[in-house]
Order: structure tokens, then sequence, then C-alpha cells
């Protein structure tokens, strides 16, 4: 191998070696990208990445639109809208059999469209949802794995973070992205609704008699909700405003109906911006350090030699796109889905692209991807997260609940990589 394939080969172990030192992705890729481009280009040339990239990324206009939708949703979570949500659904589908299962999946992709972030929608959940289906004689890995899956759909339905981060990697329309998630987001729902009244059939309780007063009252909880989501989507999408400025429409909307209906005061807004803040910050440090890291990536040629590599294996388009996929999901056991993408996309893209594949279709293929990673061991995000506010349900239990949720997930990605149409119909008609 040539010198700087060597150096190439160091930089991927250092990185993965303090990755599973649990160095914060973001510090770890900086370093191996200002480091790995000094041992080829100099130490000054790389001291001038290291002070010139952070200025570049928190500059980028279109990125002020990632702490603009993490606000968005820390508001709308403070507010108390997942509640409400919980509300509507358990008053339209509580009458079926396993109805607050149901109700718990809609409220998830309710939440998801205001909210953008998976952590927070089953954090939410397990605190709105969890306590309800056990009063009800849910058994605990029933009711944990429907949140754990719900969960996930934060990261599919706009406005999703990781999809503004994909965007940014791969120099893709945010709008497109968004769009393109609604129809994928809706199946997924779906099916995850089709899978609790099958993979979890047994111990299912009945539904309460159907109340069609209870019904339509239920609604007027959700105008907010419905409000946002016209606002923010439906204006990217009619092309009234960036989405940069509708992440900021959509911040501010969801404080002035918090305030207007009493459930956020000058405590509560200043708590929302402080977490906001530490959260940006957070995702702002991944990506600088996807910055440096690219550099890196650059001087070296790896993505070039991976796409050459994977073209002579002679796989074809769809051999090469399963083994890619293949490799995000042993990949997502052991990473979480921001870092992923991050990590992998840049790596991966250039043999997408001449696969001829749409970026765009890609770009929501990867996220689902990542999903899987959220609900699998040994590091499944949601897993965790309702273990700590839940701390009574052990691991092994909602493991073993989001089982029949994979097999659905797996399923859903194979329907949309045969048929690429039902994520694209919506991108296409903004081109």
């Amino acid at each position: 191998m040539a010198h700087g394939d060597w150096i190439a080969l160091a930089g991927f172990v250092a990185l993965f070696t303090m990755i599973a030192l649990r160095v914060p992705i973001g510090v770890a890729m900086g370093l191996v990208g200002v480091f790995g481009f000094a041992s080829i280009r100099g130490i000054n040339p790389a001291l001038n990445l290291l002070a010139s990239s952070p200025i570049r990324v928190v500059g980028d206009f279109n990125l002020t639109l990632v702490p603009f939708f993490i606000l968005m949703g820390i508001f709308a979570t403070n507010s108390g809208m997942s509640r409400e949500l919980f509300r509507a659904g358990n008053a339209w589908l509580g009458s079926f059999r396993g109805g607050l299962a149901l109700s718990t999946i809609a409220a998830c992709a309710g939440f998801a469209a205001i909210c953008g972030s998976t952590v927070a929608t089953a954090a939410t959940m397990t605190k709105v949802a969890l306590p309800e289906m056990r009063r009800f004689g849910y058994r605990d890995e029933t009711a944990s794995g429907v949140i754990a899956a719900g969960g996930t759909l934060g990261i599919l339905i706009p406005p999703s973070v990781v999809l503004v981060v994909y965007a940014y990697i791969t120099e893709n329309d945010v709008g497109q992205l968004f769009m393109a998630g609604i129809l994928p987001g809706i199946l997924a729902m779906v099916m995850y609704m089709a899978t609790v009244l099958i993979g979890h059939r047994k111990g299912l309780p009945e539904g309460k008699p159907f109340d069609i007063r209870e019904g339509f009252a239920s609604l007027s909880g959700i105008w907010a909700v419905m409000l946002l989501f016209i606002a923010v989507i439906g204006a990217i999408y009619l092309g009234v405003t960036t989405p940069t400025e509708a992440a900021a429409v959509g911040a501010f909307l969801t404080m002035v109906i918090g305030i207007v209906r009493g459930r956020l005061n000058v405590r509560t807004i200043i708590e929302s911006l402080t977490e906001a803040l530490r959260t940006s910050v957070a995702v702002y440090t991944i990506l600088i350090g996807a910055v440096l890291f690219g550099y890196f990536l650059a001087i070296t040629q790896s993505p070039q030699k991976l796409t050459n590599v994977l073209i002579a294996f002679d796989l074809g388009p769809y051999g090469t796109l399963a083994l890619i996929l293949g490799l995000f999901v042993v990949a997502g056991c052991i990473l979480d889905s921001m870092a992923m993408i991050i990590l992998l996309v840049p790596i991966v893209y250039p043999v997408i692209i001449q696969l001829g594949f749409d970026p765009i279709w890609f770009g929501i293929i990867i996220v689902m991807t990542a999903e899987l990673g959220l609900i699998t061991p040994p590091v499944g995000i949601n897993v965790f997260v309702i273990n700590t506010i839940a701390k009574d349900v052990k691991l092994t239990t909602i493991f073993k609940g989001v089982i029949p949720f994979i097999v659905s997930d797996l399923f859903r990605l194979a329907i949309l990589v045969m048929f690429p149409g039902i994520v694209l119909l919506l991108p296409m008609t903004m081109r």
C-alpha cells in the first residue's frame, strides 16, 4: 500500500479505538482529521483547518435551522403537546383491541412531526403512555417495545435533525429530504400498528366503547400540533420560506402557543433555551469533527478508493447497496444514529452516486437503517432511555418487546428499496 493508504488505515484504527474508549464522536473525528491531515500536509495547514472549520460550521446559514428545530421540539415537550396527542389517539383508536398501544404509536408519529428527536419522543411517551398501558393490563414487554419502536419515528418524520445533517454532509436539499420522509413515515406508523396486532397479539387488552363525542372533542386539543406541522412543512413544500426560516417560525410559534395556553412561563422558557443550547452545542461539535475528518478523507482519497473496491466486486447496484446497508446495520449496534450518519455517509456516498441511485431516496433509506440501531442491542438508545425513566423495566424485557418491530423495519426497508417511488413521489413535485 502507498504511504497515504497506511495513514488512512491508521486513522480509522485510531478513530474506532477512541470510539470504543467512549471518546465523544465529534472529538474523535476531529483529532483523527487534524493529525491525519498533518501527517500528510504538515502541521501548519492542519492547524489552519482547525482554526477555520469551527467558524465555517457555526457561520453556515443553512445549519442555523438545527438549533431552531431543537428548540421547537423542547418547547413542544414542555408545553405538554404529547399528552394531548395521546388522548386524541386513545379517543379514536382506544376501542380497538390493543387500542392504547395503537394510540401510543399514533402519538409518537404526531409528536415526531413537531419534535424531530427520537430520544425526546421516546422519553416523553414513556412518561405519558407507559403508566396508562400498565394501568390497563399491558405487559411491560409490549408497552416498552411499542414506545421504543414508536420513538424511532422521530428521526424519519420531518422535521428531522438527522435528515438536516445528511443534507449538509451530502449537499442535498433539506426541503426535498423532509418531503421524502413523509410517506415512509406514514408507512412506518401503519406497519408498526399492524405489528402490534400481529407480533404482540397475545395479551392485548380489549378496547373501550367508542364515544364519537369524545373523539371530536379530543381534536380540539391537537390543533396546535396541526398548525405547527402545516406552518413549517407546508411552508417548505410550497416554497414560501426556506427550511431555516420555517424552523425559526416553528420555534417562535411553539413558544407563543405554549405561553397563550399557560404551559410556558419565564422560568420554563429559560430552561428550554438552556437545554436547546446544550443540545445544539453537542450537535455542532459533531459537525465540526465531521468537517475535519472530511478533509482527512479527501486528502487520503479513501471514499474514492472504497468506491473502486466495491465496484470491483461486481455485485451489481443492488448487491452493493445490500452490502452497504448491512454495514450500517452492524454499525448501528455500536454507534448512535447521528454518529453513524456523520461517520459513514461521506465514505459510501460516492459509491451510491456512481451506481446511479437517487441521493434523496438514499438519505431516507439510510435514516431508516439508522432507526434499527436505536432499538437493537447492545446500544439501542431508545431502550436505554426507557430503562432510565422506568427503572423497574429490565433491558432484556424491552429488547424482547422490540423484536417484532425490528422485523417490521426490515420488511419496510425492503419495500422502499423495491419501490423507490414511494419515497420520491413528494420530492418530485418540488423539482
